[in-house]
């Protein structure tokens, strides 16, 4: 079950947003890009981004969206002008790659960041910029996977007092199928739809936040 906040159709245009935004918001406002980062998610632009906010995917430019989380931050960004560069950057392919794998896994921008900051992913330009996207996605899925040990149902069930075999009784799904997702011996992300609401109804999550 692959589940995408926005439709493929945008992917493209919102690539290219995010990618400009990390390239403006370093190499014209000169921000450290962890610190900038950190800012668009603490103005929840990177939320509606990642919900698929046309407002935000496609209706502001990169540029508009560096200025948006500025603002929000209390800080002045107008004396910048707005800038577009034909070169592309390390930071706009920071920004583009992440764009897509944020739209691919369907996870947060802070729980992608939390486990690999910006300056990783700048350190990933050389050897990753001209290979295939999917490259990119596995080193991330790697990344990722090694930080966050437990999964995302694991953990949710472990944070509301459930054990395996009750979680099992209250949704409606095997305890075995439970224990293979866990174990990542099944993939979550490709298990039956219906399976995975009734354990996000259980959890009394959103089926987003079990997806890994």
């Amino acid at each position: 079950m692959e589940m995408h906040a926005y439709d493929r159709d945008y992917l493209e245009n919102a690539q290219k947003n995010l990618g400009n935004m990390m390239d403006y918001a370093v190499n014209t406002c000169e921000m450290d890009g962890d610190d900038f980062f950190g800012m668009f998610i603490v103005s929840g632009a990177a939320g509606e981004f990642g919900r698929g906010n046309p407002v935000f995917v496609v209706g502001m430019t990169g540029c508009e969206l560096t200025k948006y989380a500025a603002e929000k931050a209390g800080l002045d960004f107008t004396e910048f002008p707005d800038e577009l560069y034909l070169d592309k950057s390390p930071e706009y392919w920071c920004g583009w790659a992440l764009a897509y794998y944020q739209w691919l896994r369907a996870k947060s921008f802070e729980r992608i960041i939390n486990a690999v900051s910006i300056q990783n992913l700048l350190r990933m330009y050389t050897t990753l910029h001209e290979t295939d996207i999917q490259k990119f996605v596995e080193v991330m899925d790697e990344k990722i996977n090694s930080f966050y040990t437990d999964t995302n149902l694991k953990r949710i069930r472990t944070h509301a007092g459930y054990s395996q075999s009750e979680l099992a009784k209250e949704a409606g799904v095997s305890l075995r199928q439970i224990q293979l997702l866990e174990q990542r011996q099944r993939d979550i992300n490709k298990a039956q739809a219906g399976s995975v609401m009734r354990l996000a109804r259980a959890l009394g999550c959103e089926i987003e936040d079990l997806l890994e």
